[in-house]
């Protein structure tokens, strides 16, 4: 078993919270080592937009192998990437870009249960991705490869009816196709995140959304991952855009040293 494979799988079973960055390139995963985090992983949605790619899948498969790259050339701490829905049409086809990040180095992943069609953004059948699931768990075992596979299940996201039930039965469903983890965006009612957590022996996994409780909380209710999201990257760029309009107002750069 490698070493960051395996520091990275035993940071989602300590008594501590683990909160985990998004980045976006090798500058933002490297200030994050520096700053003693012991992991990171990429926000697609933040990689897309710094490359002028929108999310769901517009970014190039190869430009975003591109910047994975760099960051792991840069860290030396596990990296676990936003695989958003595979980018693949089949199952083998999604294996294979897993297969190509496990070879880079990549130790995590976190693929999604929901997919894009003309109205937007829909939950796939569960079924049928938990048989997604399945394939990839036994082509890695066949090809003794580690990865921490971290199922990003949609029904709080989408904000579906019976969300609590329908999480529910997806969960058991994805841990018997063999998941490590579950990704829950945008839950942050305690009660949900208890009842989700009472019924699953996974990892739990939540983000840095309005409203979640504080990591004290979270470690009560046995949380094991909290994630930021997209949202450090928009802070960033938002700040960026208040510099740039200070230079602008006091014509000149003081703002940009003060």
């Amino acid at each position: 078993m490698s070493a960051k494979f395996s520091a990275f799988r035993d940071l989602h079973y300590t008594a501590a919270l683990f909160v985990l960055p998004n980045v976006w390139d090798a500058k933002s995963a490297r200030i994050f080592q520096e700053n003693g985090f012991p992991a990171v992983a990429t926000s697609s949605a933040a990689v897309a937009d710094s490359l002028g790619y929108r999310d769901g899948e517009g970014m190039p498969f190869y430009d975003y192998l591109f910047v994975i790259t760099r960051i792991l050339a840069a860290v030396e701490i596990p990296l676990s990437v936003d695989l958003e829905m595979g980018y693949g049409t089949s199952d083998e086809q999604i294996y294979q870009n897993i297969r190509k990040l496990v070879d880079l180095g990549v130790v995590g992943i976190n693929i999604e249960d929901s997919a894009m069609d003309k109205t937007g953004r829909v939950l796939k059948d569960a079924g049928v991705f938990a048989q997604t699931v399945a394939h990839i768990r036994n082509r890695l075992l066949e090809e003794k490869l580690e990865l921490f596979i971290n199922i990003r299940c949609d029904t709080f996201i989408l904000d579906v009816d019976n969300k609590r039930r329908e999480t529910n039965r997806r969960i058991k469903l994805y841990e018997a196709a063999g998941a490590d983890g579950i990704f829950l965006p945008c839950i942050s009612d305690k009660d949900d995140i208890a009842e989700v957590i009472n019924h699953t022996k996974l990892p739990l996994n939540v983000m840095c959304v309005p409203g979640l409780p504080g990591f004290e909380t979270l470690n009560r209710l046995r949380v094991k991952r909290a994630s930021m999201g997209p949202f450090l990257f928009g802070r960033v760029y938002q700040d960026i855009g208040k510099l740039s309009n200070a230079i602008t107002g006091s014509g000149g750069f003081l703002p940009h040293f003060s």
